[in-house]
């Protein structure tokens, strides 16, 4: 009887890994055609024509974003450039005034490293 029952399981299992292994093949297959597919020529024409379109919106961006970095350079605050954080839009906006910020207080840190503020005053004067 344990024979039997073990025999079965083991029908059982036989049978569980082959569905798994047909189960994976047919994933494989259906993402080879999509992987494989191949694309329409009208996209391809749209790129094209789009293309002059998104690299002129892009140096603009560029030339945006390079004032922009000019203008923070002048700002010395970090609260004023956090608030400049908060208001900001777009991600690379963020991340050129992020920038800035660790910037500043790097030269915070910097400026504190070569002018220790002395914690103990003299008690001699």
């Amino acid at each position: 009887e344990a024979t039997l029952d073990l025999a079965e399981r083991r029908r059982i299992r036989s049978a569980i890994r082959e569905l798994q292994r047909q189960e994976l093949g047919r994933d494989e297959e259906a993402l080879a055609s999509k992987r494989f597919r191949p694309e329409h020529g009208s996209h391809r024409q749209d790129d094209k024509e789009n293309w002059p379109q998104s690299q002129h919106l892009e140096e603009e961006q560029q030339a945006a974003l390079a004032a922009l970095s000019q203008q923070l350079e002048t700002i010395t605050s970090v609260e004023e450039l956090t608030k400049l954080l908060r208001a900001a839009g777009e991600y690379e906006e963020r991340k050129v005034i992020r920038a800035a910020i660790r910037k500043l207080r790097a030269e915070e840190i910097k400026g504190e490293a070569l002018f220790p503020r002395s914690g103990v005053a003299n008690s001699g004067e």
